[in-house]
């Protein structure tokens, strides 16, 4: 079952090397270019945003191991996010390893945002952070067309 997590996960992945591709090709004052009216501001705010969400649910949830917070500013360019998305990507398969035989089992914890006990099991939290990614990725492309800097085809097909 997990052989079929490390796939889709291959397919994000892909996508995310096009999208990188087009941010390197960015000037930095639009890479990093406040929009008001999108939740995280801008095109690096947003992929720093989707970073943070593997490392809060991978690791600090479900494996319950402290992560230093992460700072936008510590990104300037696309170099320095596609090192951290690497050691994302390392995270992936480390927690993927970690619950290869306990996808379904329920992981229970707390979450800052609400009192009550919050439980979901690795294959759930593995589908969150990966839609999470894509939902973010549609918005980096939305903006990179309004900024006037169209990004190629990002689909996953």
């Amino acid at each position: 079952m997990v052989q079929g997590l490390r796939t889709m996960y291959g397919w994000v992945r892909e996508k995310r090397e096009v999208l990188f591709k087009h941010c390197e090709s960015l000037p930095p004052e639009v890479f990093t270019k406040e929009a008001e009216s999108f939740g995280w501001g801008s095109i690096r705010n947003l992929h720093v945003h989707a970073c943070f969400c593997y490392r809060h649910w991978f690791s600090g949830y479900a494996m319950e191991e402290k992560n230093p917070p992460i700072k936008e500013e510590d990104y300037p360019d696309a170099a320095s996010l596609q090192k951290a998305f690497a050691e994302t990507d390392a995270l992936a398969e480390r927690f993927l390893e970690h619950f290869k035989d306990k996808l379904d089992e329920p992981i229970y914890g707390t979450v800052s945002w609400q009192n009550e006990p919050f439980v979901a099991t690795p294959r759930k939290l593995f589908m969150h952070a990966v839609t999470h990614e894509y939902h973010h990725k549609g918005q980096i492309v939305s903006l990179s067309r309004l900024l006037g800097c169209p990004a190629g085809d990002t689909d996953l097909l």
